[in-house]
Order: C-alpha cells, then structure tokens, then sequence
C-alpha cells in the first residue's frame, strides 16, 4: 500500500506536531510504501515571509530524518520541486464544482482564525487533491476531524474519472489512532500560530521556563485534583510509562501534590524523550547540503510517478494533440 502525507513548512515543529502526525508517520514506514512531503505550496496560503520560508523547509526536513525518516526506503522532497502537481491542480479545478468547494469548512475555519480569504486558501482543497492523485496514493494518514478532506479528493477523482474515463486511484483515508488533542502551554490547542507551543528540539532551558508556564488551575496543594482536566498531565500522557502515569494519576486523585512537581517531572521526561535525537538533528544542521540532496533525490523519485499520471490525466482531458 502507498502512503502519502505532507507538512506544511510554517516555522518550528513542536510537540503537537510530533505526537499528532509525524510519530505514526515515521511508523507507517515500516509497513508501507511511504511517500511524504513538505507542503511550502500550502504554506504560501497564509503569506510568510519571504525571507522565512526556505529556513522552515529544511527545518522540517531535519526533524523528519533526525527523528528517525528513512531516506532510502521513504520518498521524501519539498512540495515546490514537483512541479506537476501544480498542472495537475489546474486540470481538476476546471471539473470541480464550486459547490463542493464552498461547502469545505476548513476555509471557514482558517478565515474566522484571522487568514487572508485568498483564492489559495479557498481552492487549498483542489491542490490537495492533486496531491494525493498524482501519486496514486492508496491511503492518506489524518485525523478524525480531517476526514473531509479525503472525502473531497475522492469527489474530484470521482468527477474526472465519470467524465474522462478512468484516471485516478481512489485514496481511503487512514484515521491516525492519536492522543487527544495535545494542549499547549496556554490550554488550547498547540499551535504555532497560537504561540503556546514546546519544540521538538527546544533548548532545554527554554522547554523548562515553558513547562514551568502551563496553565493549571488553582485547587489547593492539599486538595484532590482532577487528571483528566489539567493540561500537564494531558502531557504527562504523552512521555510517561504506563506505571508512573498511573502513579501520577493517584497522587493527583489523593492531593498532597502541588502542580510545580508534576510540571518539573514532565520538562524531564520531554527532555529524556527527545534527546536521543538531539545529536543528529545538530549533525543535520552542520550538513544543510546533505539535507538539500536528500530532497532532491526525493524530487527525482517523486516526479518520475507524478510526470506518469500526469500524462495520463493530460491525455483523458484532450491535451494530446502531438499524437493526433
């Protein structure tokens, strides 16, 4: 089975990241053929700097290899390098109806977040599309609430195949088993955007001033506190065995504890969790010209299979002329 994700390339990864997508991205490796890319197409629907974007894309190029992508098994490479993906979003915007697109919500989501509604944001849908088909991708890993997005590139295939005959692959999604949502230091969700977010590869101090920073509420040292409602053991979840987890579940349940311990627990753990890939994420950033090859090999790969469908999906739309 072909596996296919992307990540948008819109500063640092953090835990959020890690935990929500990436952990079972790198896992799917080792079961599937993996195709994964970094979506800067996508990312220029929210206008970065100019200057920022090529820092994020290897950014997010380290992680993903320091954290353990395979670079040989796994076709890997940066969104922009594969250019066909961009011809092929034109040949299913003009067979998608505007209906379908007007019905997506995560325009409107990202509009009421304070985006720009640009054409981009709008038409995100078709372009995602294009990715996902171009690769004949049989499953795509997202979350439950991403469900939509599968269901709207299977709409398009399923347009231009009852139209043009029979082109594209039918992608199913694969519904990522992921932790709930991982809580940022402010309580809401972890965003970059938000600017509540702990990196992957923070600097250990800062990670330990952030920790120190998560909202809790204000029940007594002495009281019972409840788990399931407090943002640091939502974290705790995330990197504790299932035996100091239970451990830290009684404590809370008996009182006596006072969150500071919990949170100095946790900054530990965060930084035991992800320190076996510290030395390889430095090594990467002394070696930027390694990453840079890594993507462009990936791009080779990439493009052999999209240039494929590509002429495929040209030639069922009429654009064949040289071989009529």
């Amino acid at each position: 089975m072909r596996v296919l994700s992307g990540i948008q390339p819109s500063g640092k990864l953090h835990i959020g990241n890690f935990f929500g997508a990436m952990r079972q991205h790198l896992a799917l490796q080792a079961q599937h053929e993996s195709f994964y890319f970094i979506a800067d197409y996508h990312a220029l629907t929210s206008n970065p700097n100019p200057a920022d974007v090529p820092g994020n894309v290897l950014d997010v190029a380290m992680d993903y290899i320091a954290l353990g992508l395979d670079t040989d098994k796994t076709v890997f490479w940066c969104q922009s390098d594969v250019p066909e993906v961009t011809e092929l979003t034109w040949l299913l915007s003009c067979i998608t109806p505007m209906g379908l697109l007007q019905r997506c919500t995560s325009y409107k989501e990202k509009v009421a977040q304070g985006l720009s509604a640009n054409h981009g944001l709008f038409a995100y849908p078709v372009l995602q599309a294009a990715d996902i088909l171009i690769f004949n991708s049989n499953l795509v890993p997202v979350g439950a609430d991403q469900k939509q997005h599968i269901e709207v590139t299977r709409d398009i295939a399923g347009y231009f195949n009852n139209t043009f005959g029979e082109t594209f692959v039918f992608p199913d999604e694969h519904i990522i088993e992921s932790v709930a949502v991982v809580p940022g230091i402010d309580g809401r969700k972890m965003s970059k955007s938000y600017g509540n977010a702990i990196e992957i590869f923070e600097p250990q101090s800062s990670l330990k001033k952030k920790v120190m920073k998560i909202v809790t509420d204000s029940t007594p040292v002495d009281e019972p506190k409840d788990p399931q409602k407090c943002n640091v053991f939502a974290l705790l979840k995330l990197v504790a065995s299932p035996d100091e987890l239970a451990q830290w579940e009684k404590r809370y349940r008996d009182g006596g504890m006072g969150y500071g311990e919990a949170k100095k627990r946790l900054a530990e753990l965060l930084i035991e969790y992800f320190e076996p890939y510290r030395q390889k994420r430095a090594e990467l950033a002394n070696n930027k010209d390694y990453v840079k090859e890594v993507l462009a090999k990936g791009a080779q790969r990439a493009r052999a299979i999209a240039s494929q469908t590509l002429a495929k999906a040209r030639k069922a739309i009429g654009l064949n002329y040289r071989e009529s």
